[in-house]
């Protein structure tokens, strides 16, 4: 645990004093949040009856947008290969890796979802759950994001085939997020959102930590 919650310091400061990726994906965010309003008119209702899905999809491509420098500033500085050989497990520096972006890119994005959906008219009884339904699903989104970048590291437009080989799991946890986000009975879709951030959990670090050692074997 210890080697751990050193590995997720040495990320965030790294992250912090780099700042081009987490900028990028904010900016992004709130990019998309901006001009929606303004592309569908004035119409509230439209508006309200979208919004959990619109904030869905602008975190959901903001995550993704960062997720090629999760493994990429080591692998071209060498760090990536100390790691392999190093005292710590690979399965925990891929852990370590998710946790910091979560940190970074997606929790920041999930805590700012409710706040911005005032300006898509967002029903104030619908932020709880917005905000519940984001905090989990972009763990999820982060580790997802980690193994999509551990299969692409070092490759050319590693990005593109990112998105290509994560979008397609992005798809249940936008599913239930969205439904855990709207109105209506919104206890099991979070369940099974949950349930889904927990198989990832169990699952991506030991198939990421794969994907790497077959790159750099």
């Amino acid at each position: 645990m210890t080697g751990l919650l050193a590995l997720v310091r040495r990320d965030l400061r790294l992250a912090l004093r780099q700042g081009g990726g987490v900028g990028t994906a904010f900016g992004f965010f709130l990019t998309v949040i901006l001009l929606l309003p303004l592309g569908l008119g004035p119409d509230l209702a439209l508006l309200e009856r979208i919004a959990p899905g619109a904030i869905w999809l602008a975190l959901l491509l903001s995550v993704l947008l960062s997720a090629e420098r999760i493994f990429q500033a080591d692998y071209e500085d060498g760090s990536l290969e100390l790691f392999t050989l190093g005292p710590a497990a690979l399965e925990m520096v891929v852990a370590a890796k998710a946790i910091a972006h979560w940190l970074t890119a997606g929790l920041p994005l999930a805590l700012a979802a409710p706040l911005l959906g005032f300006l898509l008219n967002l029903a104030p009884d619908r932020m709880l759950p917005l905000a519940l339904a984001t905090v989990t699903g972009s763990a999820a989104l982060s580790l997802l994001a980690a193994l999509g970048a551990a299969v692409t590291v070092g490759l050319r437009r590693g990005g593109l085939l990112i998105s290509l080989i994560v979008l397609p799991l992005y798809v249940p946890v936008l599913v239930f997020g969205v439904t855990a986000s709207s109105p209506g009975e919104t206890a099991p879709p979070f369940m099974i959102l949950l349930a889904i951030v927990l198989v990832a959990i169990v699952i991506v670090p030991f198939a990421a930590a794969a994907a790497l050692r077959a790159h750099l074997r």
